[in-house]
């Protein structure tokens, strides 16, 4: 990991939405608005406002709703086991409850393993290709969990569940992080992400009411849940050959004065995105010598080490308040629904303030309450509003740190590159958020509830204020010109490929 101060290597593509430093080196330039030729040539400013209104309202329309379906797809089929088991899964296979909690586990070692992967496979691929690939294999995989009949058949199904569904979070994440600028991308990241929290919502309802197919047809109904999710998940992934895009510079539904203008608009920003780029290893060494990477990292298993351990485990918490089976699955409704609302407003006041560390900082201090009224507190509504807090403390913050880490991460693969690590860390904590609810914790959870709390106060809270004040001063140095040294003697081409690592990139805070 290269230090603050080291001279990066010549390995990145152009920083994007540079502000401009008030340093002694004078920069090239030329533009990459140069490229690209402009459709709108000769309109003022007030009618080009308006085509560009309409254009990103036609990005979010064909982007943003059926990818976020996909991801609502994708955390039911991964966390409806958690339903499953409350409609008798467990009993059924003759599973311990330590066999339960490797049936968790083995999901996430396979998904964490390949996440770094799958980037670039959607690259080489393309999104149209790779993404319903991988879904109608998933959906496949999930079908399959309703035919198992021991606890040996349920662990093969679910760690290729993992390896399925690795590469559609990060993939997406980073797909949409190359159609908008960085103060556009907060809040689209946020829309689609909170697509899990529904899933946490539609998912209790959805199991709820499929359970009572319980005997039709020979199956339990936990099996019916995993055959009914897994036939839709492969119906939409089939649909999605036609629903899913490409990149802005191949997308087919874009016409040439629109992907011009599109490609324009990543100019503006100073994106890689705009522009080619092949692979080669060095993007790849790149991230991993970026410090940015390993905080982004810290901060993301906070989150996602805890939004598993919720999503896991919440109808259980929920069950051991007093609730009946049926009643848990519809009390898990409201918080997820709470979470959702408050996902998508985080995105809009993280990309209107740049301020995305502070809104890590304040908005999981909603989890760290949460949690300690869930460890600490002995009255049932008491611990029913610590789900409230702790999803609503703990969703935002996933959106958010993965947007924090695509805005300082420049260049097409490193970015890529970048998101796969920090994604794949945070979910191979999923293996810890898989073991810490155990059958003879009842009802209080301590051990489980304890560890999420640290989980939340030293990666979550903590990293998102190291990183913070990391960036801040970095920040500080390049304004005041003691990164200049990092250019002297280098080209234009040459400064380009330094992206993040250009002294004249500012990072978002």
């Amino acid at each position: 990991m290269g230090s603050l101060d080291e001279k990066p290597a010549h390995v990145e593509e152009s920083p994007n939405d540079v502000e401009r430093c008030s340093t002694s080196y004078e920069y090239p330039a030329k533009s990459k608005l140069d490229q690209f030729e402009d459709p709108d040539a000769g309109l003022s400013a007030e009618e080009r406002a308006k085509i560009d209104r309409a254009l990103l309202w036609k990005l979010d329309m064909k982007l943003v709703p059926w990818l976020s379906l996909l991801y609502l797809i994708s955390f039911l089929d991964r966390t409806n086991i958690g339903n499953a088991k409350l409609a008798n899964l467990q009993e059924d296979l003759n599973m311990s409850d330590n066999q339960y909690n490797n049936a968790l586990t083995i999901f996430f070692v396979s998904y964490s393993v390949f996440e770094p992967l799958t980037n670039v496979l959607l690259k080489r691929m393309r999104p149209s290709v790779f993404i319903p690939i991988i879904m109608v294999l998933w959906g496949i995989s999930m079908a399959c969990m309703g035919l198992v009949h021991n606890y040996g058949g349920l662990m093969t199904v679910r760690w290729f569940l993992g390896l399925t569904e690795a590469g559609l979070f990060p993939g997406i994440g980073y797909f949409l992080s190359c159609w908008y600028k960085r103060s556009e991308f907060g809040v689209r990241m946020a829309i689609f992400f909170s697509a899990a929290a529904l899933a946490g919502s539609f998912g209790g309802l959805l199991a709820a009411a499929i359970a009572k197919m319980d005997g039709i047809g020979g199956k339990a109904g936990w099996s019916w849940i995993f055959i009914i999710e897994g036939l839709a998940t492969i119906v939409v992934g089939i649909a999605s050959f036609w629903m899913v895009y490409d990149f802005p510079d191949e997308a087919k539904f874009l016409s040439d004065a629109d992907r011009k203008r599109v490609l324009r608009r990543l100019a503006e920003d100073q994106q890689a995105s705009a522009e080619h780029e092949q692979f080669k290893m060095a993007y790849f060494w790149a991230s991993l010598k970026d410090w940015k990477t390993y905080t982004g990292a810290i901060i993301y298993m906070g989150a996602d080490g805890c939004l598993y351990a919720f999503s896991l485990f919440v109808p259980t918490i929920i069950a051991q308040l007093g609730y009946s089976s049926f009643e848990a699955q519809l009390m898990s409704v409201p918080p997820y629904a709470a979470a959702a609302v408050v996902t998508v407003a985080i995105g809009f006041v993280a990309d209107k303030t740049r301020q995305r560390g502070l809104c890590n900082i304040f908005i999981s201090i909603l989890a760290i309450v949460g949690f300690a009224l869930l460890l600490g507190a002995e009255s049932p509504g008491a611990r029913y509003a610590g789900t409230f807090l702790g999803a609503m403390g703990i969703y935002p913050c996933v959106a958010n740190t993965i947007s924090w880490a695509s805005n300082n991460t420049e260049g097409v693969y490193k970015r890529g590159v970048t998101i796969g690590f920090v994604i794949g860390w945070g979910n191979l904590n999923g293996i810890v958020s898989s073991n810490i609810y155990r059958g003879p914790d009842k009802p209080h959870f301590y051990p489980g509830h304890g560890t999420v709390l640290a989980y939340l106060v030293l990666f979550l809270f903590g990293g998102s204020i190291l990183q913070y004040f990391l960036l801040r001063r970095e920040n500080a140095k390049r304004r005041r010109g003691e990164r200049d040294h990092w250019v002297e003697g280098l080209d234009e081409t040459e400064i380009r490929m330094l992206g993040d690592m250009r002294p004249d990139f500012i990072y978002t805070l």
